[in-house]
């Protein structure tokens, strides 16, 4: 059976759509590609998922060469930041600056993703595999709560989240945003994706 990160981490992928939940994330690797502006009309943002997708994929063929075993490639997860934290609330997706990620089991080494990553570049040239890199996060104590509806639309549950919840609790950001999808726009209607929002915290002082 392929191993499946979101069932081997399932607290980390379920989230109310109700409640904000506090959960403390363990470290965990990624494949990571970075990038700036609104991603709904940045060519950029497209290019750099098709890259991951593409590297991963690479990675798990890599895997099994090695040790017989695959792994379920996805979600597609995404850090935010902005110079402008309100940037969010407000929509402002020009001011975005982003880090789009594909999360990676601990089975998969150092030189799996080598090794996937340089046979992705020679077997789709056309793919800008160059632009993606291992990364390491450690995110530990955060706040996350899952949104139903268009990606557009999670203006008012960051708004509460940012301004009304990690107040409340004497808690600040410690990390960029983090979103992590669980659901194709491809093949989800929009009201209906389900997209976990999560923000690291620390106390304030």
């Amino acid at each position: 059976m392929a191993i499946d990160i979101r069932r081997e981490r399932a607290a980390l992928y379920r989230a109310s759509a109700r409640d904000v939940d506090e959960v403390v994330v363990p470290p965990a690797d990624y494949l990571a590609a970075d990038g700036h502006g609104d991603p709904n009309t940045s060519p950029d943002y497209a290019e750099a998922v098709s890259a991951l997708y593409t590297a991963g994929y690479a990675v798990r063929a890599a895997l099994t060469a090695r040790t017989g075993e695959a792994f379920v490639v996805g979600p597609l997860e995404g850090l935010w930041s902005s110079a402008d934290p309100a940037a969010f609330a407000t929509g402002r997706k020009d001011d975005w600056d982003w880090t789009m990620l594909i999360p990676l089991p601990a089975a998969v080494t150092a030189e799996d993703v080598a090794a996937g990553l340089a046979a992705a570049v020679e077997r789709k040239p056309d793919v800008p595999v160059d632009r993606v890199r291992p990364l390491a996060l450690d995110e530990g104590r955060s706040l996350q709560i899952l949104h139903v509806g268009p990606y557009d639309a999670e203006a008012p549950t960051l708004a509460r989240l940012h301004h009304e919840v990690m107040p409340a609790r004497g808690l600040t950001w410690n990390g960029p945003h983090h979103e992590i999808y669980l659901g194709d726009p491809r093949r989800v209607a929009p009201e209906r994706l389900r997209t976990v929002l999560r923000q690291p915290v620390r106390a304030v002082g």
